[in-house]
């Protein structure tokens, strides 16, 4: 799958924008055909990053949110100003 296939949009809530300021994490709505090594490979092309680890779960509303926790030397908030979550 092509990165631009993977991630579909950047979630954007109260929990979310807490995630990035505790755990350098970053939430995603991510194609449900995505594995955790497609979704990781995605947002380090996309984003010239480095990702630590991924964490997925189908919601409710039957979307797949992938949870990625950046490398230390990334901060999340830098990258979720060029997103525009800030």
């Amino acid at each position: 799958m092509s990165p631009d296939e993977v991630i579909l949009s950047v979630v954007i809530t109260q929990d979310a924008v807490s995630l990035i300021e505790r755990e350098n994490k970053l939430t995603f709505i991510v194609s449900l055909k995505a594995t955790k090594s497609d979704v990781k490979r995605a947002v380090e092309s996309l984003y010239n990053v480095k990702v630590e680890k991924v964490n997925t779960l189908i919601t409710p509303r039957g979307e797949k949110k992938a949870y990625v926790k950046l490398k230390p030397e990334y901060k999340a908030s830098d990258l979720a100003v060029r997103l525009g979550v800030f």
